[in-house]
């Protein structure tokens, strides 16, 4: 009786610690934790930059830029003009 007690303790103890091994250690979680945060920063920085890039090529901006070219060339060829 005392040796099937003894297995049946050894087997109930060796079936905790299988299952304290599968469960990460809180060290791990972090480590888990700071992965992911830093794959959704790399992915929302490449999104931004890709976001940006495209606004910077887009009709809208172009025309912007070339409007604001023009009206400073304005501005600047009336300010030469009137203190000459």
């Amino acid at each position: 009786m005392k040796l099937y007690l003894a297995a049946a303790v050894l087997m109930l103890v060796l079936a905790v610690h299988t299952e304290a091994q599968d469960e990460p250690t809180l060290e791990q979680q972090f480590a888990k934790f700071q992965t992911q945060v830093k794959d959704i920063a790399d992915d929302l920085t490449e999104k931004t930059k890709t976001t940006f890039e495209q606004l910077d090529k887009s009709d809208f901006a172009i025309k912007t830029k070339n409007w604001f070219s023009e009206q400073y060339e304005k501005v600047k060829q009336k300010l030469s003009e009137t203190f000459n």
